[in-house]
């Protein structure tokens, strides 16, 4: 299959794919929203500026797992939110971005703006296709990873990507997901952030 028939196979996977599950899903999703408004209030989506294909910014969106106001994250996060996370129910508004165009079923997962001048060149090739809600290093290990790691299993599904490799991980990610591994890194409620590790400045 040629790059082109590829990802016009992809994109109409996505959309049906989203479509189905979203429709499948739409029970959970109002009895989740509705505990949202109950123990975190409005709003019940968190929006975030993230780093779309080919560096184009995009809002990604996410249930809420913290209360509002100053603190840090383990001060904010509560035990629902806990529960939203581990079982990446938070992620599952990111459908609607699928939908959109702004994100795929499969692809690296999309970083915070400030983190693109961090990467070196050859990291920011991960920016070459559609960010998504599962990839390699989602059923890695998630966020027991560096980000350093991360970035290099990005590149490495850049340069081998395929249906056959897409259907794979979302398969694979079904059993990470039951089994909740990798949700936090080691001595931080979430993950770390991109300048926590001394990561390389590309300037």
């Amino acid at each position: 299959m040629t790059r082109r028939g590829y990802e016009r196979a992809k994109r109409a996977f996505d959309v049906v794919l989203a479509v189905a599950g979203g429709a499948a899903l739409a029970p959970l999703l109002a009895v989740i929203t509705a505990l949202q408004l109950l123990i975190h209030g409005r709003p019940v989506l968190f929006p975030q500026a993230r780093v779309g294909r080919y560096e184009v910014p995009f809002v990604m969106l996410k249930f809420r797992s913290m209360r509002g106001g100053p603190g840090p994250d383990g001060n904010r996060l509560t035990a629902f939110g806990r529960f939203l996370r581990r079982s990446s129910i938070d992620e599952l508004p990111q459908l609607v971005n699928v939908l959109r165009g702004e994100m795929s079923l499969v692809g690296p997962r999309p970083t915070r703006l400030d983190y693109v001048t961090r990467m070196t060149p050859g990291q920011r090739r991960r920016h070459e296709v559609p960010p998504g809600i599962t990839c390699i290093a989602q059923v890695s290990g998630r966020n027991a990873l560096s980000w350093q790691e991360k970035f290099q299993l990005d590149v490495e599904y850049v340069e081998r990507r395929s249906l056959g490799l897409d259907l794979a991980l979302l398969a694979r990610t079904v059993g990470v997901v039951l089994g909740g591994r990798g949700v936090t890194a080691a001595g931080v409620p979430t993950g770390r952030r991109f300048a926590e590790e001394g990561a390389r400045i590309d300037r």
